[in-house]
């Protein structure tokens, strides 16, 4: 696509693969979110007439053009300003997601294959083996506590464990907090109002 006094030339074409051609199953939130950016798109399009150049684009500029990558980062680093994000790319988006995924479904690496479009779940576990390594040290402690709880089976006990407070993932915490403004908001307003106490 050729655009007027413009050194740029974007390209709309097919996915490489057609792995890549999938279905993506999102939360209804999403779904209703979209559904209200097609309605606000809808109107666009009346308002342009022929003059909305329609390619079918989820993300498109105001007349309906393909948006260059310098137009989406630029409203990503003002989005993160704005709501005080840390500074990641656009990209980083993919890796939170990703990891979510893992760690909802308890590692179920086909599950999450199909939403990544990794061809080889080797891929997956190569890049979050950290997350599935947590899930197998749950395991192990389930593992722990439903077989060798019973002292029938074995008379070494193990000592008992010191009760202590689960440290808190900060890196965890903060994607929470990057996908859910709700969570942020009653966050910010309890941090407030402990310290008007």
């Amino acid at each position: 696509m050729y655009l007027e006094n413009a050194s740029t030339v974007i390209v709309l074409k097919t996915p490489k693969t057609e792995s890549s051609v999938r279905k993506v199953w999102m939360p209804k939130t999403v779904a209703y979110i979209l559904r209200e950016w097609k309605a606000s798109q809808d109107k666009q399009k009346a308002f342009l007439g022929d003059e909305y150049l329609d390619y079918g684009l989820v993300i498109a500029l105001p007349n309906g053009r393909p948006c260059e990558e310098t137009v989406i980062n630029n409203a990503f680093r003002r989005l993160k300003k704005e709501a005080n994000l840390p500074n990641v790319v656009f990209h980083s988006l993919r890796h939170s997601s990703t990891t979510y995924k893992l760690k909802l479904n308890h590692g179920d690496l086909k599950a999450t294959q199909g939403d990544t479009g990794h061809s080889q779940v080797d891929m997956i576990t190569k890049i979050y083996a950290h997350i599935l390594d947590e899930d197998r040290k749950v395991n192990a402690q389930k593992f722990e506590s439903a077989f060798y709880a019973n002292p029938d089976l074995r008379s070494v006990h193990a000592p008992q464990e010191e009760k202590t407070q689960p440290l808190l993932d900060a890196q965890t915490l903060l994607s929470q907090l990057q996908q859910s403004p709700e969570l942020l908001s009653n966050l910010t307003s309890l941090i407030l109002a402990q310290a008007g106490r």
